[in-house]
């Protein structure tokens, strides 16, 4: 029988935990939009935004204080194999410019009244920032071409760390989030992770990332075919697809999902790496589905098919494939339309108005 490490074993134990929305809140939530000053319906999916909030939040009058934005932070072994257009110490840049808000998320998130919490889950060297959240289970992955990126304890260590998060910041008040990454090699990863959970070739979900040239981009699909070759790694069981492919970034978004659900909160999904995270976050604990949003579908080749399998359709479509959380951040503004005109368009009693009724 094979032996279950701590990290694993409690984070089994906390996806026991996890309990559906409230179904019998969102069926209010629904019956006081009816009621409201318009044609029924007539705003559909910002009508389904709160509808769904109503249910996380357990209230027949949800409301969204106070959004944090999570970027899980990590590096990659497998950039050794020149998968990738920049080395590994763009992560730690890109990381560093978050905490002096100068990243493109951090501006986007200013638009929204949004806080950015860069998390370093497995940066191979030690950022400097105070607003760090300094999370790091070891300094990178390995090269998985060559060896596992990670032990089977390491990968369940980044999913609780996600889910540490998600607590201690709900304990800081934030009660609406939106989850990114930050990884140079992080689409090599995540096209692993994909070819080997559809069991399809490397080809068909596998994009250029940052810029590959045509001659990368093939480098890029064999490495990844002769990885999943070597590895053999188990699609039904995301313990191993995470120790065998995966990277630290993804767990660690993996358990902010799990920890969103944990915790009663919504959690807006980013572009391909963040919904092959849910995906597998879905795997894990079915139930945490109900606590996700979307935001767009990525670029990537994979984007739409990852998505088709969560069964959660995007808000909008703008052809991104930047990752950062820069599109989750835009879902922010839609949760904020659907709140405000839930709250205050006016009843028909207020305006004199016949009361709009179903039609066969």
């Amino acid at each position: 029988m094979k032996e279950v490490g701590y990290y694993e074993e409690h984070v089994i134990k906390l996806i026991d935990l996890v309990e559906p929305v409230c179904k019998q809140t969102m069926e209010e939530v629904k019956e006081h939009w009816n009621t409201l000053c318009k044609p029924l319906g007539s705003l559909g999916k910002l009508e389904d935004i709160v509808v769904q909030l109503g249910g996380v939040y357990r209230s027949e009058y949800p409301k969204s204080r106070k959004k944090a934005v999570i970027i899980m932070a990590g590096d990659h072994g497998i950039v050794e194999e020149g998968v990738t257009q920049t080395g590994q110490e763009v992560t730690r840049s890109v990381v560093e410019s978050m905490t002096k808000k100068a990243s493109a998320v951090c501006i986007m998130a200013a638009q929204n009244q949004a806080d950015v919490f860069p998390v370093d889950i497995g940066i191979a060297s030690d950022p400097e920032g105070e607003t760090i959240l300094r999370k790091k289970v070891c300094y990178g992955t390995k090269n998985f071409k060559k060896q596992v990126s990670m032990t089977r304890e390491e990968a369940a260590q980044a999913i609780f760390y996600g889910i540490e998060t998600i607590k201690e910041l709900v304990k800081k008040g934030y009660d609406t989030f939106a989850v990114g990454e930050m990884g140079i090699g992080n689409t090599t990863t995540s096209s692993a992770i994909t070819a080997a959970y559809f069991q399809c070739s490397a080809r068909e979900v596998t994009g250029r990332g940052a810029g590959l040239t045509t001659k990368g981009l093939e480098r890029k699909i064999a490495v990844i075919e002769e990885a999943i070759q070597f590895h053999k790694p188990n699609n039904n069981d995301v313990f191993d697809l995470l120790s065998k492919i995966g990277g630290l970034d993804l767990a660690g978004m993996i358990g902010c999902f799990l920890g969103a659900a944990l915790y009663r909160r919504p959690i807006i999904m980013d572009g391909f790496i963040s919904t092959v995270s849910a995906m597998l976050a879905i795997k894990l604990c079915p139930i945490c589905k109900e606590y996700m949003l979307p935001s767009h579908c990525s670029k990537e080749p994979a984007g739409k098919r990852v998505l088709e399998e969560i069964g959660i359709e995007p808000y909008f479509m703008m052809d991104m494939h930047m990752g950062e959380g820069t599109g989750a951040v835009m879902t922010f503004s839609f949760i904020d339309y659907a709140l405000t005109c839930y709250h205050k368009i006016p009843k028909f009693e207020e305006n004199k108005i016949e009361k709009y009724v179903p039609l066969n």
